[in-house]
Formats: structure tokens, sequence, C-alpha cells
């Protein structure tokens, strides 16, 4: 702020041009009549015509005057109220209004849209502070986790691994025909879900900055795609992969976008209750690549579409809420965005935006 300050030109006080250039024609006009006006006096050499000289030329005087006057109530009070909130607005203050904007001419005109225009500022202030706290509050939540994660990571993982060998030895022990066998198998599988949470938990917490190169989006979302397919074999779901012919090289890290598109597709697939179609189109719009994964599945609710990139958010009764908020966060990382649309009954459509070529991060600045 301050360097842009250094940049702005100073205000130049008005009380002496604004006046010439108003009154000089006038005036002009006036002193030309004036002049016709003695000459044509004179021209008949009649004394009692000098009185009348005195006064017209008073009577110009008095209308210069009178002009004067009415142009520093009319327009300079204005203008002097106008220099001093204009140098209070410079200074940060948001609450400055001007008082004119109440006149029904064009001056009063000039005060609303400054009064408007001052509105617009201080709302654009309030909320650039607003998202200044919120991103603020989200860093320090993020602190927090990550330190959670790390606690986890090492209170959790050593036990488990121990819990999994124990159920693994317990289960070569037991008879072939034993009922325990399926129970153990449960026990495995609650195993590798809480190894899945935790893990999740772990790539939220402490994001691994992605490593960027130039690739084939084609190809990064066709693996993503067969990653897929692998999980609806025995379900009537179709998964459709529509290629970008003319879709350049994308600057982008090829395992944390398959990350992102196969958690689209896997929750594709969960929201189609029995028989569906999941498309996955790729296109090129201008610096963008564009990835759109939709289905025919059951939608998303208009009141749950604001919270689904929330950390911990689910709508689905079990998982950890936490796979579309490191999309976004992998997205974002890429310089790209995804956005969403979804009706109830209707299916859902994500759409991931990447810019061809990685934006360099921005330099710090002091």
């Amino acid at each position: 702020m301050a360097e842009l300050r250094e940049h702005r030109p100073a205000l130049r006080s008005p009380l002496l041009s604004w006046r010439l250039k108003a009154i000089l024609p006038v005036a002009g006009v006036l002193l030309a009549g004036l002049l016709v006006f003695v000459w044509v006096t004179l021209s008949f050499e009649r004394p009692e015509r000098h009185a009348v000289i005195l006064v017209a030329t008073a009577g110009a005087v008095a209308i210069c005057g009178v002009l004067l006057v009415a142009l520093a109530v009319l327009i300079q009070r204005p203008l002097m109220e106008l220099q001093r909130e204009i140098a209070k607005l410079q200074a940060g203050d948001l609450s400055v209004r001007v008082h004119f904007a109440e006149r029904s001419d064009e001056i009063g005109n000039l005060g609303r849209n400054f009064n408007e225009m001052v509105r617009q500022l201080r709302e654009t202030r309030e909320e650039v502070e607003r998202l200044h706290r919120t991103q603020m509050s989200r860093a320090e939540h993020l602190a927090t986790l990550g330190e959670l994660a790390a606690g986890l990571a090492h209170e959790i993982r050593n036990p488990l691994a121990g819990i999994a060998g124990v159920i693994e030895i317990i289960g070569r022990d037991l008879p072939e025909g034993s009922p325990s066998r399926e129970v153990l198998k449960d026990v495995q599988q609650e195993a590798l879900h809480i190894k899945q949470i935790l893990s999740e938990l772990l790539d939220y917490a402490r994001p691994r900055p992605p490593v960027c190169r130039g690739a084939d989006l084609n190809a990064t979302a066709e693996h993503a795609v067969a990653l897929a397919r692998q999980q609806v074999l025995s379900q009537p779901i179709q998964i459709e992969l529509v290629k970008a012919a003319d879709l350049p090289q994308v600057e982008h890290d090829i395992a944390q976008v398959q990350q992102v598109l196969l958690n689209l597709l896997l929750n594709a697939i969960q929201a189609i209750s029995s028989a569906g179609r999941i498309q996955v189109r790729l296109e090129s719009r201008d610096a963008f690549a564009a990835v759109t994964v939709s289905d025919t599945g059951r939608g998303i609710a208009s009141e749950h579409l604001p919270n689904i990139f929330r950390p911990f958010f689910t709508t689905k009764g079990h998982g950890t809420g936490l796979g579309l908020s490191l999309a976004r966060r992998i997205v974002e990382d890429h310089g790209g965005h995804i956005e969403v649309s979804s009706q109830p009954g209707a299916g859902s459509q994500f759409t991931v935006w990447l810019p061809l070529r990685k934006p360099a991060p921005a330099e710090a600045t002091s």
C-alpha cells in the first residue's frame, strides 16, 4: 500500500484554475459587449451617456461577482469536501462519505458514485480480511492435524502391524473347515480399513508437493479408468473414456493426478446403486486441460454441495471424508481448480481444470 501511495499523483488545489476557466469566458463576453456599447455611446458624444456606461460597467462587474459566488457555493465547496475525503481514503479510512451526494444534480451524482465506490471498497476489504482469517485458521488447523497424524502413525501403525501378523498366524493354525476363518477375514478387512484411513490422514496432513513434468494427460486418465474398471467387474456399471486427440502435453504429477481421478471415479461408482454409466471426458480449453467425470448416480443434495470439499465431511456413512478435500488440494497445488454440479437423482459432474503449464511459484515480497 505504501508503494502505491508513493506513485499516486498529489491532488492539486482547485481554488484558482477552475475559477479562471469558468469566469474568463463570461468576463470576456461581458467585456466585449461593454466595449461595443461604450464605442457606440461615445460616438454620439453625449455627456448623459457617460452615466449609462458607468452603470453598465458596474452591472458587468456585479454579474461576474455573483457568478463567482455561485460557483464557489455550488462547485468549490463540494470539490474541497471531495478532496478532503479522498485524502482520508488514501490514508486507509474507508468510513468516509461526502454530504453533497444529497443534491439532485450532476454534482450530487458524483457524490453518490463516490459514496458507492467507498462502500464497495469497504465490503471488499472486509471480505478479504474474512478470507485471510479463514486461511489462517485453516493453516493452524492443518499444522495441528499434522502433529496429530505423526503421533497416530507412531502409536497405531506398529500395533496394527503386530495385530495383522497375529491374525495371519492364527488363520494358518485354524482347521480348513473352521467358521472362525470367515471372522478372521473380516478382521483383516477392518485392519486394512484402519490402515487406509491412517494413510489418507497422513496424506492430507503432510501433503507431498507435486513433481510436475510434461506428460500425456490422456494416458494418466486412461490408467485411472483402468483401475476403476477393476472395481466394477461384477457390477452393471460402464465406464467410458473420451480422450482429447488435440490435447498437448500437460505439466502434472502423474501419480497425484491419477489419485485425484481415481478418487472421483470411486465416488461415482459408490453413487450408483445398481446399473449406471460413468464418463470421463478430456478436452483442451485455452491454456487449460479439463477432465470431466460425470455419472448417472443418485446425485448430491444442494445443501451438501458447499461442504463436500471440507475435511472429514461425508454423506456415505463410512470413510474419512478426506478424499475430495485431498483431491482439491492436489489440483490447487497444480495451479488448477475443481468445479462440481449435481442434481439429486440426476447424477453429478466434477470437472478438474489443470493449466497446460504449471504456474511458477510467486516470489516472496517484503
